[in-house]
């Protein structure tokens, strides 16, 4: 097993450059970046983007001087002194070729150096540790709530197949599935977060303003009362593809001829269902958990964030695109590009404690 991790580990490497060679040779063909991102607010409201400028009184100056011919070939440049165009290129690293920038992108990354973000006065390993409680929130309980409640319910659902338990479980785990989780957040504020009817639950945040002040044992209800609405939102729909893949995967199981033989020996229902079975049924289950750890991380938070007003990394990552704010972006894609390759490891490491007889040191990469 020792060297399959390491192949593994090797393996992450190119697979983490290609990733982000993609991705900015794909950004470095987008319109809008982050010079003409300052370039339209200066034409649009004066002065209101010399915050954004590093250069000095110079640059200061220079957008006063929009009689200026310019050659430049951005777009709304027109009429702005060449010399505030330098200085924002000096700026943001565009007075660089591409490939000088990718090279010292990557060196960076890869000592995990992410740099300053182009719009917000913070390093980008700051904006993403102060977003991560939201997002580590909502991806931790969504997660244990998906598992927690659709493993033993798909289980139930294996052994009563058929049966009205079956049928109405069923059509509830559909209906909720076929809700978007957005719809069901709104749905949630206008009902009991003061939209229209109950004021039971906070409309935004992670906890209340005083929550520094409440006494310990008030800090915890505090917080999951916050989490009540989003967690709701969020979990309705991830019970359906956990829930129905137990349930066939214990079918299909519980139909094999091994479980005919523990049974015939006088082995009660429980023991072969989570001596025998559960073993072999849970493979499946434990192969899509890293797709959907990555999922209630990041993307499947964006819009719930946004209907909450919770500021995690998933609105970080979707606001730093829209912004072309470039050194955000491509820190959060770096981080969780590895983080998924990483806990794809993970899975497989538990394939082999769940089951020993599966042996990857026997199979390639």
């Amino acid at each position: 097993m020792g060297s399959y991790i390491l192949r593994r580990i090797l393996l992450m490497i190119p697979t983490l450059i290609g990733i982000m060679t993609i991705s900015f040779v794909i950004v470095q063909f987008a319109p809008g970046g982050p010079v003409e991102q300052v370039i339209a607010e200066i034409n649009g409201q004066g002065g209101g983007a010399e915050s954004r400028i590093s250069g000095g009184s110079d640059a200061g100056m220079s957008m006063d001087s929009f009689d200026s011919a310019s050659s430049s070939s951005y777009r709304g440049a027109q009429g702005l002194d060449p010399q505030l165009i330098a200085d924002l290129e000096r700026q943001f690293g565009f007075d660089k070729p591409p490939l000088t920038r990718y090279l010292l992108m990557m060196r960076d990354f890869a000592t995990f150096n992410f740099g300053d973000s182009f719009f917000r006065n913070s390093s980008v390993i700051d904006l993403i540790i102060d977003k991560l409680p939201v997002s580590i929130s909502l991806g931790v309980w969504v997660l244990i709530l998906s598992y927690g409640i659709s493993i033993p319910l798909g289980i139930r659902k294996a052994v009563k197949d058929g049966s009205r338990f079956d049928v109405w479980t069923s059509g509830v785990i559909v209906i909720g599935y076929a809700i978007p989780g957005f719809l069901l957040g709104i749905l949630l504020i206008i009902l009991f977060a003061g939209g229209s009817f109950f004021d039971w639950f906070p409309l935004r945040g992670l906890v209340s303003d005083n929550f520094s002040q409440l006494p310990l044992w008030q800090k915890p209800l505090d917080y999951f009362w916050h989490l009540a609405l989003p967690l709701i939102a969020l979990s309705v729909s991830s019970f359906a593809t956990t829930t129905l893949l137990t349930k066939n995967s214990f079918i299909d199981e519980i139909g094999k001829q091994y479980v005919v033989t523990a049974r015939a020996k006088g082995l009660t229902e429980n023991k072969v269902l989570y001596g025998h079975v559960f073993r072999n049924a849970m493979l499946i289950v434990i192969a899509g958990f890293p797709g959907s750890f990555i999922l209630a991380f990041f993307t499947g938070s964006l819009l719930i964030e946004n209907v909450f007003s919770l500021d995690g990394l998933g609105r970080l990552g979707y606001l730093s695109l829209v912004n072309r704010d470039y050194p955000v972006v491509f820190a959060t894609l770096y981080i969780f590009s590895l983080l998924g390759l990483v806990i794809g490891l993970v899975s497989d490491l538990i394939y082999t404690w769940i089951d020993p007889r599966i042996d990857f040191e026997k199979r390639d990469v």
